[in-house]
């Protein structure tokens, strides 16, 4: 095997393969001649990726592996680190979109021959973008890290003439992320397109607009991998700053490919690495946005060194309170009249110690808004985030006497606070619309209409007390039942009339007669069948769900669905609502939104599909009905879609949801139980007999629903008349 190999894990075979860890496992232990281990560890062994490869084409396992996916096994095998992989591509695909006369004739030279000339090249590139080698955190790499690589770079380019530069970075960065879930804390899109919205208001006059598009600066003191500066939609030059190194290149190359397509791609790109507390890069720099995304509860953040900074004019923080360190740095970055969003934990706005700073920000002028978000928008996702809007004050300016709080908590479409936080749960266009309605007019005005329970312009004078405890939750109590006895009315015939559909469909009592008076009929033994062998006997296709997920390749060939050139996004995207795991537990509409940029086209839903949660031992199928058709499915999901001339969907469902049958389908791992969906059984029935059950299991779907909506418009009319009579809008 040639030294420079490409290794795999055993991870990265289920990807290839569209199966389980555990899949994996019994292969090793089932086939003798199953590849053998060339490299990592007892526990965590690594393989040859062309050996693997040929034994899943040999054992019908794999057609042919598409090309991104050989391109990121590639890169997560790289002899240098994956980061530092990446980064290498990075500079690679910057050289193909600006220079891609010169990629090819660098390309058709020997390997020896392009490690010596392509420093050269990649040295012109990123000084255009990055300036002076001596201070961009993107450093050219030299012909002897780039040797070992060289395979990897010709297939990254290979990967950017089908994908286009952007997208094929956007793809091996997103992968990256994906495989290290502990190493990165990333804002997601949804949030930060709403954080540079709030910073960056669309502006309505022309002038406004050259303004705003053409002269406005962007700093993020903490960019990770430079999402937040990706939402700008214009700038004039972008700022970053981040302590990791690689992190700072990868934002820098990201933010240079970015502007690939946009509508302003000569913005200037200036990316440092080092620690901004400490060592701030941009000392002099006074920019019209900072937008910044903080390591939360940092203890180390400077503390003892900083203790005489200027930049804490609004008080010196506590060990505790390094959140308020990055708030008022933001606040020094700031040109007069200047905006900054940042995101906190919810903390900051009422713990002790940061009481005085908070409450000179409040007298000074400089918080503007504090919004709370709902759990589930931004890791840690389990808990409901805030976004603290400050403004640097302008000399004689008038300070506003008021503060906006919003509270978008409870606007989850899961609920709130019943779902637990899930990442998929947030009704992202609400929150928009809501956050935005609120700010928009008191960012022009000062003040705002108040929505009860949603946001209030609350005076300053009322929040400087002992705590001054700026949590939206705690100024915005939750109205009782908006249409006040009129809506609870409403409620109640709507509970009426689903608990007379609920006992129109309870289940007849003659299945449960025939046995009553002995222990019932013994169960019935028939020959069985696997989903595993029904999908490669071609009579339904297994698909897992995931941003861009694919066909598996043991069910049906690899489809290519990525155009060979890269694709104008149209002018006005239209969002494609994403299926997600919640929402199938909980019977409900699609919740979810695909992010844009996604480089992989997603499983899309049809009418007849079934569709299954793989996670926490569950035993739940829901047949998919047209009104879900088009949606993309989410993680953790599988979808069956079978041939209707083979297979009942409702049959297939009714049966998959047997407790005994999800037992013997399910592993166990020590913090999660997975199902395996190809091990449920079926049983080996006529295309007729099949029809016959699954009208009783589609009844039996009916009645489950009108059970689920009973009990919410229950609870609904509980908790309403719980407060309408505390609060005396409902007569005694």
């Amino acid at each position: 095997m040639p030294e420079n190999a490409t290794e795999v894990t055993a991870a990265g075979i289920a990807r290839l393969a569209g199966v389980g860890r555990a899949a994996v496992s019994n292969w090793r232990r089932r086939h003798a001649d199953f590849p053998q281990p060339v490299g990592g560890t007892e526990t965590s062994p690594s393989f040859a990726l062309n050996q693997v490869e040929q034994w899943l084409r040999d054992q019908g396992k794999l057609a042919e592996v598409p090309l991104r996916e050989r391109v990121w096994q590639e890169l997560s095998g790289d002899s240098a680190t994956a980061a530092t992989a990446l980064v290498r591509a990075g500079c690679v695909l910057l050289l193909v979109r600006d220079r891609p006369t010169r990629w090819r004739q660098l390309a058709a030279a020997s390997d020896a021959q392009l490690v010596e000339l392509l420093p050269v090249a990649l040295g012109e590139v990123l000084a255009v973008h990055f300036g002076a080698p001596t201070e961009s955190a993107v450093r050219t790499p030299g012909a002897r890290e780039l040797l070992p690589s060289v395979p990897l770079l010709r297939s990254v380019a290979e990967l950017a003439a089908e994908l286009g530069p952007r997208r094929t970075f956007e793809f091996l960065l997103g992968r990256h992320l994906d495989a290290n879930p502990r190493q990165y804390t990333p804002t997601p899109p949804e949030a930060a397109a709403l954080m540079a919205a709030l910073a960056i208001p669309s502006a309505s006059t022309p002038s406004a607009q050259a303004s705003s598009a053409e002269s406005v600066t962007v700093l993020d003191p903490a960019c990770g991998t430079g999402a937040l500066l990706c939402a700008v939609p214009h700038a004039a030059v972008l700022y970053a700053q981040e302590a990791a190194p690689e992190l700072a290149a990868l934002a820098g190359l990201r933010l240079a490919l970015h502007a690939d397509g946009t509508d302003h791609p000569e913005a200037e790109v200036r990316t440092r690495a080092g620690d901004t507390l400490r060592a701030d890069a941009f000392p002099r720099l006074a920019v019209d946005v900072v937008l910044c995304h903080p390591p939360f509860n940092e203890r180390n953040w400077g503390h003892d060194e900083l203790a005489y900074d200027p930049r804490w004019e609004y008080g010196f923080p506590a060990r505790t309170e390094s959140e308020l360190a990055w708030a008022q740095h933001a606040l020094a970055r700031l040109r007069p009249g200047g905006t900054a969003v940042l995101l906190m934990p919810p903390a900051v706005a009422s713990r002790r110690s940061g009481r005085r700073v908070r409450a000179d920000l409040l007298r000074r002028g400089a918080l503007r808004a504090v919004v709370a978000l709902p759990a589930g928008a931004a890791p840690p996702y389990g808990i409901p985030l805030h976004l603290w809007i400050l403004r640097k004050p302008v000399a004689g300016e008038r300070r506003s006497p008021e503060l906006l709080l919003v509270d978008t908590a409870e606007l989850s479409t899961t609920g709130g606070r019943d779902t637990g936080g899930g990442r998929d749960s947030v009704d992202w266009t609400t929150v928009h619309a809501t956050v935005l309605d609120a700010w928009a007019p008191f960012d022009r005005l000062g003040t705002a209409e108040e929505r009860p329970g949603v946001s209030r312009a609350v005076p300053v004078v009322e929040l400087l007390d002992d705590d001054v405890d700026l949590a939206p939750a705690r100024h915005l109590p939750p109205p009782a039942t908006a249409g006040g006895t009129a809506e609870l009315v409403h409620v109640r015939e709507r509970l009426t009339d689903t608990l007379r559909r609920t006992a129109e469909l309870t289940p007849s009592d003659a299945p449960f007669t025939a046995g009553a008076e002995s222990a019932g009929p013994a169960p019935v033994h028939r020959p069985t069948t696997t989903v595993g062998e029904l999908a490669r006997a071609g009579a339904l296709v297994l698909y897992a769900g995931g941003s861009g997920a694919t066909a598996d390749a043991t069910s049906v060939p690899p489809v290519s669905h990525v155009p060979s050139a890269p694709v104008p996004a149209p002018p006005v995207p239209v969002p494609v609502p994403v299926l997600t795991e919640h929402d199938v537990l909980a019977g409900r509409a699609p919740s979810g939104v695909l992010p844009e940029g996604v480089a992989e086209e997603p499983v899309r839903i049809q009418e007849g599909d079934v569709v299954v949660p793989v996670l926490g031992g569950g035993a739940v199928a829901r047949v998919m009905d047209a009104a879900l058709a088009g949606a993309a499915l989410g993680r953790n999901l599988q979808l069956l879609r079978p041939d209707p001339a083979a297979l009942d969907p409702w049959f297939l469902a009714g049966f998959l949801r047997g407790t005994a049958n999800a037992r013997r389908a399910s592993s166990y791992a020590s913090t999660a139980t997975r199902l395996d969906v190809r091990r449920l059984q079926l049983p080996r029935l006529p295309l007729a007999d099949q029809r016959r059950y699954g009208e009783r299991f589609r009844a039996l779907a009916e009645f489950e629903d009108a059970l689920r909506l009973a009990g919410k418009l229950g609870e609904q009319l509980v908790q309403g008349l719980y407060d309408g009579l505390a609060d005396g809008s409902v007569p005694m």
